[in-house]
């Protein structure tokens, strides 16, 4: 089987790939843009072939989908302080990557769409998502929808890995307002075995949100965090707006800012995702968060690996 990985040296890219390179079964071709990631994971996984290409931007790229047996559309704009970048990774490059599986006629997708097409959130990154998701299902290609929540694990360059990466390198460690705020942390790992499960059995016209089997707040996993990375900072909770003004100041001094406002915004949205037995249907064991957080932090292989924004 021929399987195209689009977004392949991100979070789940990257531990996609570490499970399906060892399958003799399958011939994987990545495609990423990011050139120092795309540099780590020519470094880490050798044997796969990856094209470093802009999908926005029509270009030689396509032609490597002949031949290909399913689509795994997983490119995403994560955080952005505009909304062109959301518009260009989410939207216009997914539009190109339709035109191509179609001229292929691969006739499998896998789209790892979100959670916050449910959110009440409105902020660029969800409307582009719920805007992707759509025009992927509009196709009529036979596709499985994967709606996972915020995921963290190996490779996470944002969101609790960078978490962690600032909690080891500054003795305080602010946390927002009195974050006793739910979330719902899927483990990278747990959702890549789901992928792989729709890979072996093909679920077409399906869509399943796969949260975090686990609800905890914010401040009770950022103090299970600091204990899996075994960071020293101290945990102090700062009023919401004192917070929000700081990562404000901070987006002027950095135009690619790990966090922005709109996302703190989201953080702290009051709201909870279904919980589907997805470990049931796809035969995939839940990890606890706890448990997910020490493979982390302790994998001899790949923990050290930090990719870049």
């Amino acid at each position: 089987m021929k399987i195209v990985l689009t977004g392949a040296a991100g979070l789940i890219g990257q531990n996609l790939t570490v499970l399906m390179k060892d399958r003799s079964d399958i011939e994987v071709l990545a495609i990423d843009k990011h050139p120092e990631n795309c540099a780590i994971y020519r470094e880490l996984h050798p044997e796969v072939k990856l094209i470093e290409a802009d999908l926005a931007v029509p270009g030689e790229w396509a032609k490597s989908f002949d031949g290909a047996d399913l689509l795994i559309l997983n490119h995403a704009q994560i955080g952005a302080l505009t909304e062109e970048p959301f518009v260009a990774n989410n939207v216009t490059a997914t539009e190109h990557v339709l035109d191509a599986a179609e001229k292929a006629g691969i006739q499998k997708i896998i789209h790892i769409s979100s959670s916050v097409v449910n959110s009440i959130a409105d902020d660029f990154y969800t409307r582009s998502k719920t805007a992707q998701e759509k025009m992927v299902l509009a196709r009529g290609i036979p596709t499985v929808v994967l709606r996972p929540t915020l995921m963290f694990g190996l490779f996470d360059r944002k969101h609790l890995g960078w978490l962690a990466r600032f909690m080891q390198r500054k003795p305080v460690f602010p946390v927002p307002g009195s974050g006793e705020y739910i979330r719902q942390p899927l483990f990278a790992r747990d959702f890549c075995n789901v992928i792989m499960s729709c890979v072996d059995n093909f679920r077409p016209g399906q869509i399943f949100d796969i949260s975090g089997q686990e609800k905890i707040t914010y401040i009770d996993l950022v103090t299970a965090l600091k204990e899996a990375c075994g960071a020293k900072a101290k945990i102090i909770r700062i009023p919401y707006v004192v917070f929000w003004w700081l990562l404000r100041i901070y987006a002027i001094l950095d135009k690619n800012p790990p966090f922005t406002t709109r996302q703190l915004e989201a953080l702290v949205i009051p709201e909870e995702f279904e919980i589907i037995d997805w470990p049931g249907i796809f035969n995939v064991p839940s990890t606890t968060t706890a448990d997910a957080l020490h493979q982390t932090y302790n994998d001899p292989k790949y923990s050290s690996v930090t990719l870049e924004f």
